[in-house]
């Protein structure tokens, strides 16, 4: 998915938050269908590979909404959003190369899904870190 394509998807009637939580929740779906198929069968298909580059491609979007001037975030909980990017980017190759199993990326989207669907906390700029994730900062 485009960072166009996500942001006209934050322009329907959901907001930011809960336009995240329903993008993690589908990328994490597909996750899950794809460990099953290869836990049941025994090998890799075609939809595996493209459950893994989606979710891949997800936190992509997100560092580079992050990396944007326009995103809100303080630069602390920037920088922890960002560490846990490149860590699925790089957990996803070792995936792909039979090196690792699913299992941690779905782990982390359930906790970032767990973050999104708590109450948004009003918060000032130094208590904004300890709110752990809320939606990327760019939108109202």
């Amino acid at each position: 998915m485009s960072v166009k394509k996500y942001k006209e998807t934050q322009a329907s009637t959901e907001n930011s938050r809960q336009t995240e939580y329903r993008l993690f929740a589908e990328v994490t779906k597909a996750l899950m269908a794809a460990r099953e198929v290869s836990v049941s069968k025994g090998l890799k298909s075609q939809e595996f590979y493209k459950a893994v580059d989606w979710n891949r491609r997800l936190w992509l979007a997100l560092h580079m909404d992050l990396a944007s001037n326009e995103n809100r975030f303080p630069d602390s909980l920037k920088a922890n959003i960002v560490s846990i990017a490149i860590w699925v980017d790089k957990h996803s190759r070792a995936v792909i190369r039979g090196g690792s199993t699913l299992e941690p990326l779905i782990s982390v989207n359930r906790t970032i899904m767990e973050g999104l669907s708590s109450e948004p906390v009003q918060h000032s700029t130094s208590s904004a870190a300890s709110s752990a994730v809320g939606s990327l900062g760019t939108s109202a």
